[in-house]
């Protein structure tokens, strides 16, 4: 059976149209417009205002496996709850780690979004993010399928759940010096 919280469920349930409407939800044109934001915060090296973006409880997740759903279990590369989003922008923007040293400009590109959840709370997009660095002479490209749970709350619209599935994360990564 069909949980009435997934695209399906709802769909059966009669309560999602399914096709090229369901994008013009407003609840989901607002997660959209927030994945957005912060693409251009990150690019823009604005990492305390990117943490303001975030519930409280919410988890940043770079998983090794590309196919995993048991983070908690299972290695990450990055595996953030709010103390440790704290440390990273910290270690960022005071330019005292290597991370912040000479740090690589990025242009990131987020599309291919279809919603994998909706209800009156939340909305969950999966989408696609092609990421260009530029550090010392040299361009890195970074592609990943990422999963964003946006939750609606009196505060407005936050993030409650990223997850970036490097496409070659099972393989050698270099570090980046910036947040995926």
């Amino acid at each position: 059976m069909t949980s009435p919280t997934t695209v399906a469920g709802l769909e059966a349930a009669g309560g999602l149209e399914l096709g090229p409407g369901r994008l013009a939800d407003p609840r989901v044109a607002k997660a959209i417009e927030l994945v957005w934001h912060e693409a251009t915060l990150l690019d823009a090296k604005e990492y305390e205002a990117w943490e303001r973006l975030w519930t409280v409880d919410g988890k940043y997740i770079i998983p090794i496996d590309p196919e995993t759903e048991d983070f908690e279990t299972h290695l990450n590369m990055v595996y953030d709850d709010a103390r440790m989003r704290r440390m990273r922008v910290t270690r960022l923007v005071e330019g005292y780690s290597m991370s912040a040293v000479a740090a690589a400009r990025t242009a990131r590109t987020i599309s291919r979004f279809t919603v994998a959840e909706l209800d009156e709370e939340s909305v969950t997009l999966r989408s696609a993010q092609v990421l260009v660095g530029f550090k010392r002479e040299k361009h890195l490209l970074l592609a990943a399928d990422l999963t964003h749970r946006i939750r609606f709350t009196d505060a407005g619209a936050l993030i409650d759940l990223k997850v970036v599935r490097l496409v070659n994360s099972d393989g050698a990564v270099t570090a980046s010096g910036f947040l995926l």
